[in-house]
């Protein structure tokens, strides 16, 4: 939970800066340009949908215990962004490109204790905590962006999926957005999250 917390901060925070950059800073007056998580909890995304998780993983679901989320809705006021459909886009991926920073970084850190062996100079009660952190940065920002992609609102792909939509898909999108929710609920119990998301981190589990 520690680590999900900051995953949705960095992510929220980051489409509150993207979205300033852009001309916009209702999100910044706000005081959602920060990585302090109280500012970004959502009732739902952060603490619902884990709990739901955890209650489907001990019931049997097909899912198991996938632990996702996602943050209190960043405010913002397209009205006053330049480039609109440029700013939809990059304010949308924003939050996934952060994550992606941070599983970089994790990666990096625990690549480079590994390859140099430094793992075994750091304290024997520490290296399994120090392992366990860097692996669950890796794993749940590499999650969160994944899942963030697919294109069910109110994920961020689902906003890249709107600018790029043509006028007379519009209505497809407007079920999508009713029905978001119910959809990735469905999603989450059939373990298709798991299905997608599990391929990726084997893959990248291999590398280090």
């Amino acid at each position: 939970m520690v680590v999900l917390l900051l995953a949705i901060s960095a992510h929220e925070a980051a489409h509150a800066w993207m979205s300033d950059r852009f001309g916009d800073d209702t999100a910044r007056l706000l005081g959602r340009v920060t990585l302090n998580p109280v500012a970004h909890t959502d009732p739902i995304g952060t603490l619902l949908i884990p709990i739901v998780n955890f209650l489907i993983s001990a019931s049997g679901g097909a899912g198991g215990f996938f632990l996702i989320g996602w943050g209190k809705p960043t405010p913002v006021n397209p009205l006053r962004w330049r480039q609109k459909d440029l700013a939809n886009v990059m304010v949308s991926i924003a939050g996934i490109l952060a994550n992606l920073l941070i599983a970089t970084i994790a990666f990096a850190i625990l690549k480079a204790l590994i390859v140099s062996r430094l793992i075994y100079s750091i304290p024997e009660s520490m290296q399994e905590p120090v392992v366990l952190l860097l692996g669950n940065m890796l794993s749940m920002n590499i999650s969160l962006a994944v899942f963030n992609l697919l294109p069910f609102p109110p994920l961020d792909g689902s906003r890249v999926l709107e600018t790029f939509l043509p006028p007379s898909m519009q209505p497809l999108y407007e079920i999508l957005e009713q029905y978001g929710f119910v959809i990735l609920m469905v999603l989450m119990y059939m373990g298709v999250f798991s299905a997608i998301i599990g391929p990726i981190l084997r893959a990248v589990y291999s590398l280090l």
